[in-house]
């Protein structure tokens, strides 16, 4: 059973790595056509546009590294469960990065609203609209089957980052037909609070793995396996995460079987309800019967 959560694991792995690679290229290009047109044209919300690409690139780059890692780092050693760990670490690093970006748009925004400046609406919206198609060209990448904590990660900054390209359209719609060239800026502070709910999200998740905060919910676990023959009680009953695709439990079971084989038996249950109904992959089942006699597995 083991080896074939660990084969499951690096072919999810695997896949997530080829996602976000591509996701990370096709950022970067975005980034250079949008930072370059926005600087060239005037706009700070494209600016903001193409910044937001950038670290959204940055964080991909951060968590594909993450990914090959701890597909590639076998677990033994010093390393009992390999490097899984990189994973909510480096999620957790994207949201911090997410801060200084903000900080620099709510502050150009405001400079911005200071003292306007021409804007070549038309480029602009052209670029943007670009910006728009590779974002979801990227979500289209990310898209269909269970996602890593890195891969909604970079999900969620992708439809930031469609919502952000929306409301430069729509900005630049608005100085093409009414002058108003505020509207700029405040669409640039309109992507800073997307930002900042995309950082919310990353470090909300990867700080409930980093405090081992249970993935499921502990009590319908512990209901489930109290309905299995041969139960008495639940002693003890951990759950926790090492990463978005690798759970762990330890179980301390008082039981009333009358064997050591329907012991084995009542052992092999609880491993098999754990990884069928909550994708529990490492589990450690202690069995105590009445007389105190133990059986670990």
């Amino acid at each position: 059973m083991a080896s074939h959560e660990h084969d499951r694991a690096a072919e999810q792995g695997e896949r997530s790595a080829r996602k976000l690679g591509l996701v990370a290229a096709i950022n970067l290009v975005g980034f250079i056509i949008e930072l370059a047109g926005g600087l060239m044209f005037g706009s700070v919300a494209l600016v903001g546009d193409a910044l937001h690409m950038l670290f959204d690139a940055l964080a991909y780059v951060i968590a594909y590294g993450a990914t090959v890692i701890a597909r590639r780092s076998n677990p033994g050693g010093r390393w009992s469960y390999g490097l899984h760990r990189i994973e909510p670490f480096a999620a957790f690093l994207n949201g911090v990065l997410l801060v200084p970006m903000v900080g620099y748009l709510v502050w150009e925004s405001y400079q911005r609203y200071l003292s306007p400046v021409d804007i070549d609406a038309g480029m602009t919206l052209v670029l943007a609209t670009g910006g728009l198609v590779i974002n979801l060209a990227s979500v289209y990448v990310l898209q269909g089957g269970e996602m890593s904590l890195n891969e909604r990660g970079a999900f969620y900054h992708l439809l930031g980052d469609a919502g952000a390209s929306i409301a430069v359209i729509v900005s630049m719609l608005v100085v093409m037909y009414t002058d108003f060239l505020i509207a700029d800026p405040l669409t640039a502070v309109l992507i800073a609070m997307l930002i900042i709910w995309s950082a919310i999200i990353l470090l909300r998740e990867s700080g409930a793995i980093f405090f081992q905060g249970s993935p499921v919910d502990v009590d319908e676990v512990r209901a489930s396996i109290e309905d299995l023959d041969g139960v008495e009680t639940i002693e003890d009953l951990h759950i926790w995460a090492l990463s978005s695709q690798i759970s762990v439990a330890s179980i301390y079971v008082e039981d009333a079987t009358s064997s050591l084989e329907e012991r084995d038996s009542l052992v092999a249950d609880i491993h098999d309800l754990l990884t069928s109904e909550f994708d529990i992959t490492h589990a450690t089942v202690e069995v105590v019967a009445e007389s105190h006699e133990h059986t670990l597995t």
